[in-house]
């Protein structure tokens, strides 16, 4: 009898142990899912940043402006455009 009472106390202690491993597993995890969901969030606002920002940059007046100032472009006149087809395609 007292074999199996020492064999029962052992397999006790041994699921006890496991259980605080897994609690404590648990809680390491759920703290590191908050913090990338954190990160995640955090990558989401400054891609919204990027994308209004990229948005603004490349407006077409402002395009428009850079290249007349800077560049010195302009746009053609009507008599010297030629539009391209591709070979094939109907006239």
């Amino acid at each position: 009898m007292a074999r199996v009472n020492l064999l029962l106390l052992v397999v006790l202690a041994a699921c006890a142990l496991g259980l605080v491993t897994s609690q404590h597993l648990s809680r390491r995890y759920f703290g590191e899912l908050e913090q990338e969901q954190e990160r995640s969030r955090q990558l989401g606002v400054e891609y919204g940043q990027l994308q209004l920002e990229a948005s603004t940059w490349a407006v077409h007046a402002r395009v428009e402006r850079i290249a007349g100032r800077q560049l010195h472009m302009r746009v053609p006149d009507a008599k010297h455009l030629h539009i391209a087809r591709p070979e094939g395609a109907a006239k």
